[in-house]
């Protein structure tokens, strides 16, 4: 999680879980708020694309160029950005003075990915809770001898003439 909110999800599972952490609120509050504050960090991300980016390096092929030289790397850097599509690999060759954005775009990227991971379980959490709160009121209910069945609407006789 970001620096920002001070989460750190061990401790959480532990303050849910009884553990060492104490808290004052019930755990579906905090993964509310939580819930929330990833949903304005989903807001501020700006522009993405995924990938990697690769400096690459190639030999000319010609014999007399510095490039043919044992040990020589080759010229370059050459930057490629690759990421899959369906299954293959699409390169796209960037310019040497669009690697620091491109790279900003990439880490954008996976700054999206990861809150959206994050959001999706919690938001998974908070569902689960809400599908437990009803069995644990009607628990509660059992207990305390109160009845299942509706009662039954009671209407005056009918006359019978």
């Amino acid at each position: 999680m970001g620096a920002g909110l001070g989460y750190n999800s061990d401790s959480f599972l532990n303050c849910q879980k009884g553990g060492p952490m104490e808290s004052s609120t019930p755990p579906s509050d905090a993964l509310s708020r939580h819930r929330d504050a990833l949903r304005a960090q989903l807001v501020s991300v700006g522009d993405m694309r995924p990938g990697s980016l690769v400096a690459r390096y190639r030999k000319c092929g010609k014999p007399s160029c510095r490039c043919a030289g044992q040990g020589e790397r080759g010229h370059g850097p050459s930057w490629s950005l690759t990421h899959a599509v369906e299954g293959k690999t699409h390169t796209k060759i960037i310019p040497a003075a669009a690697v620091p954005r491109t790279l900003e775009q990439i880490t954008a990227y996976r700054r999206f990915r990861r809150l959206i991971r994050e959001l999706v379980d919690v938001s998974k959490q908070l569902c689960d809770d809400q599908l437990e709160a009803p069995q644990a009121a009607s628990t509660e209910a059992a207990k305390k001898g109160a009845s299942h069945a509706p009662s039954s609407p009671r209407s005056k006789p009918r006359s019978t003439r």
